[in-house]
């Protein structure tokens, strides 16, 4: 990938698109342009932005997207809200770029969680659902159930019913929803990710500690019983065929069996958690999107994730030196000073924390490297300057296993983590130091 591509992330605003930019914005691989039907917070976060378009029910909606995916060049779209995961994955061929979603069957049968039931009855424990005559016939002692809407996600509809004049009130309002057995068990997301050859990378627990309007605002790692939720992910992934991220969610039964919530083809807006540990869904589906193997390395700390409309990382990591790369890394575009990395450098050097820097720079129309680092005014930052030849490792110059290392390339992340066993981070990883 020589070249940048381009990726037009709609609707820019939602959570989920957020953290796309979150995990995508220093990719030298992508560039990403934003685009909403409505000016919200993707506006603000977003350097390039679209407004203005159609909603999706609008009739003008796709012709107004190719002309967008014509005008900026766009080679794919990132959809970042279920309903229009769908649609743009049905007018993939019209619009005239990749959508970063799992073909038509699969994002339909996410959509709806009756469908979604209906292909997984048999293969995973789905929860048993009643009609509103059913429940009225049995009587009170039917109750509590849950009430959902079969096509949409958060708390919008979501009710515990716990009578049958509750149920006639619910129905008024929402006729159209799922009626299912309560399950009174915890609640667990489970982020996964599954190449384009259909095996499955990656699947980890998280328990949704805290929910606010249906999202999860504090979550952690599931660390007991964490191969029965992947056994659980492989029963669906063969039955259901992804490709990229995708979730899904369970509760445990009034006999603690995990039971399906709904499962969807994105990641979850609070997959950042794992993220923190190395694992950036969102990038991932972008290569594999474009046909480029991806691999795990996923960092064996503790890390619990809270969220008060921004993400916040708490890593259970002490070490006394940072190794950091220079081009790419500290250097962007060849111009500009990642000012997020510095602010963390800054952090380490009152911390009393040694900063050794490791470069193969030598870019002899920017300067040599010293010169280079006078002139960004950064010089003074680093205890140790190591200036390596184009032919040396990293992975042989660094002398301090109480240490952490930074780099943009996955090679040199992976090779140093596999001889030393330190953690290792790319830029999206930074701002959770």
């Amino acid at each position: 990938m020589a070249n940048k591509k381009n990726i037009l992330v709609f609707p820019c605003g939602s959570e989920i698109a957020l953290e796309v930019y979150r995990s995508v914005k220093n990719s030298t691989h992508f560039n990403l342009i934003g685009a909403s039907s409505v000016n919200d917070h993707g506006k603000f976060v977003f350097e390039n932005y679209v407004d203005g378009l159609p909603f999706i029910t609008s009739p003008d909606f796709i012709p107004a997207i190719k002309k967008v995916v014509s005008k900026y060049s766009i080679d794919a779209i990132y959809p970042a809200m279920d309903a229009v995961i769908e649609i743009l994955k049905r007018n993939e061929s019209e619009i005239g770029c990749k959508v970063v979603a799992p073909d038509v069957e699969t994002t339909q049968i996410c959509l709806s969680k009756s469908k979604t039931y209906k292909v997984l009855e048999g293969i995973v424990k789905t929860p048993r659902t009643f009609s509103a005559a059913e429940l009225l016939q049995i009587g009170e002692s039917a109750f509590p159930v849950f009430a959902k809407p079969d096509i949409g996600y958060g708390s919008r509809g979501a009710k515990k019913i716990t009578s049958a004049e509750d149920l006639k009130a619910h129905l008024e309002l929402y006729p159209s929803c799922i009626l299912s057995e309560f399950l009174p068990g915890k609640e667990y997301t489970v982020d996964c990710f599954t190449a384009g050859n259909g095996e499955m990378l990656f699947a980890a627990a998280r328990e949704r500690c805290r929910i606010m309007n249906g999202i999860s605002v504090n979550t952690k790692p599931v660390k007991e019983d964490a191969e029965e939720f992947v056994e659980f992910a492989k029963k669906i992934n063969s039955a259901i065929k992804f490709s990229g991220a995708w979730f899904y969610q369970v509760k445990r039964d009034a006999q603690g069996k995990l039971t399906l919530m709904e499962a969807a083809s994105r990641f979850g807006g609070s997959s950042s958690l794992f993220r923190a540990q190395g694992i950036n869904f969102a990038l991932m589906s972008l290569f594999n999107a474009f046909g480029i193997p991806v691999a795990i390395l996923r960092n064996n700390c503790d890390v619990e994730m809270d969220r008060a409309l921004d993400n916040k990382y708490k890593l259970d990591l002490k070490y006394s030196e940072v190794f950091v790369d220079f081009d790419d890394c500290i250097y962007l575009e060849k111009q500009f000073v990642n000012d997020a990395l510095m602010a963390y450098l800054y952090r380490c050097v009152n911390k009393g924390i040694k900063v050794t820097l490791l470069s193969r720079h030598d870019d002899v129309k920017l300067g040599k490297l010293d010169e280079l680092l006078d002139k960004l005014r950064i010089r003074q930052v680093f205890d140790r300057i190591i200036h390596l030849d184009p032919s040396e490792k990293k992975v042989d110059f660094v002398d301090n296993t109480d240490a952490i290392f930074i780099d943009d390339s996955f090679a040199e992340r992976k090779a140093i983590a596999d001889k030393f066993h330190i953690p290792v981070f790319s830029l999206d990883m930074v701002e959770t130091l």
